[in-house]
């Protein structure tokens, strides 16, 4: 039997009534912290919407507090600021941030995971109906627990729960595929990253290094004069340095955005083989994350970043820039508090080893290939990661999408 001709029988004829979010779960807020009670080391981690997501710094806090401004594995979050979304959290005991709630689901009423499930499904339309503020978004506890949500068979606990735990069965399933294939993707990545930095290492004699900036290498040409606010949807391609972290690997021959003709004839330009470089960011892995850019057409690039005109093989330089070699060169340089960066003289600084043009390519051809597997969105893992995506978010919306009756649309 198909999943699609299984799931229809499941919920054939079941008969749903669309609940409000704050009938069937509490929304526990956590706590606000002032400044000075955040240290840098101390007894329980403080959770924080960055952390909630990718952020891997975190602070500490020795206070003593009532049991539900804790968080420990297994329960279920919600962040409602800045970014959104529901998580089961695994990492350990934690005191969790005023900007995310805790979520404790009415035992009996409705299941824990198949509330995470729900929260996921609705996370987008939440935030597009009522996400409020300019600089940072965020969503009342009042706004999510007004939410309508289905409970099947209402007068029927068990077979709720039932129908409910074989709904997050079958989503589970799809999750743990996606699961499985991301950690071997984070495998072949750690391979790649292995040898990428071999082949760009080379013993004492075996080639030069030489200074980025040297006359026979290249030139730091710094980038200016292009602001978020000058982009058109027509005109000169540009790169704004922020869109370098967003949407550009090791290189490209495409642009996201333009500028007018008019603004480009003032704007500092890359042309085809140069490297575009973000000279900013507020983490030091990511400052100086470059793209060669591949295209036919000079393009304009901001302020934020740098362009580096040079004699060598674009991709075998931008490959250069993501080696743990490049790294430790890079930090000695890195200045700046909340923002950190990396100026174009001291990139000039910056050894590279220079082989000859024909070792330089033999070293591109094979990180090509390894890096389609690895980082490709048109082929390799991810590709099949994002197809297993887009399944899972469809058999998603097929199970939590239950008709509503005129009552519950009116409510």
């Amino acid at each position: 039997m198909s999943h699609l001709s299984y799931m229809e029988k499941l919920l054939d004829g079941v008969e749903v009534e669309w609940k409000p979010l704050g009938e069937v779960a509490r929304f526990i807020n956590g706590r606000a912290y002032k400044k000075p009670e955040l240290l840098e080391q101390g007894k329980y981690p403080v959770l924080r919407v960055g952390n909630f997501f990718t952020n891997a710094n975190w602070y500490y806090s020795d206070l003593e507090l009532d049991e539900d401004k804790y968080c420990d594995n297994g329960d279920l979050l919600y962040a409602w600021s800045a970014s959104f979304g529901p998580r089961i959290w695994e990492g350990g005991k934690v005191i969790y941030h005023y900007h995310i709630w805790k979520v404790i689901p009415n035992a009996g009423q409705i299941l824990k995971k198949f509330l995470f499930y729900l929260l996921e499904w609705d996370t987008k339309a939440l935030q597009g109906e009522h996400a409020t503020g300019s600089t940072m978004m965020h969503v009342s506890k009042g706004a999510i627990e007004s939410r309508l949500v289905p409970i099947p068979c209402p007068d029927n606990p068990e077979k709720s729960l039932a129908i409910q735990a074989e709904i997050v069965r079958i989503l589970d399933a799809f999750t743990a595929m996606t699961a499985e294939l991301t950690a071997e993707l984070n495998m072949r990545k750690k391979q790649y990253n292995y040898y990428r930095d071999q082949l760009l290492s080379f013993e004492d004699g075996e080639v030069e290094y030489l200074p980025m900036g040297h006359e026979s290498v290249g030139e730091f040409i710094r980038g200016g004069g292009l602001q978020k606010k000058d982009f058109t949807e027509t005109g000169v391609g540009c790169i704004h340095y922020g869109q370098i972290y967003t949407y550009y690997g090791t290189y490209t021959s495409e642009t996201k955005t333009c500028v007018s003709i008019e603004f480009a004839k003032k704007a500092r330009k890359a042309k085809s083989g140069d490297l575009v470089i973000a000279t900013t960011s507020e983490n030091d892995e990511d400052v100086c994350k470059a793209v060669a850019w591949l295209g036919n057409d000079d393009i304009a690039v901001s302020s934020d970043a740098c362009i580096y005109r040079h004699k060598l093989n674009p991709k075998y330089v931008s490959y250069f820039f993501q080696t743990e070699h490049f790294q430790k060169q890079k930090r000695q340089y890195i200045t700046g508090t909340k923002v950190r960066r990396v100026n174009a003289d001291n990139l000039a600084k910056i050894l590279i080893p220079v082989p000859t043009p024909e070792e330089q390519s033999r070293i591109v051809s094979i990180l090509d290939n390894f890096d389609a597997i690895t980082n490709s969105i048109t082929e390799g893992l991810p590709r099949e990661i994002e197809l297993r995506r887009k399944q899972y978010e469809y058999y998603r919306d097929l199970l939590l999408s239950f008709p509503k009756s005129h009552s519950d649309e009116a409510a």
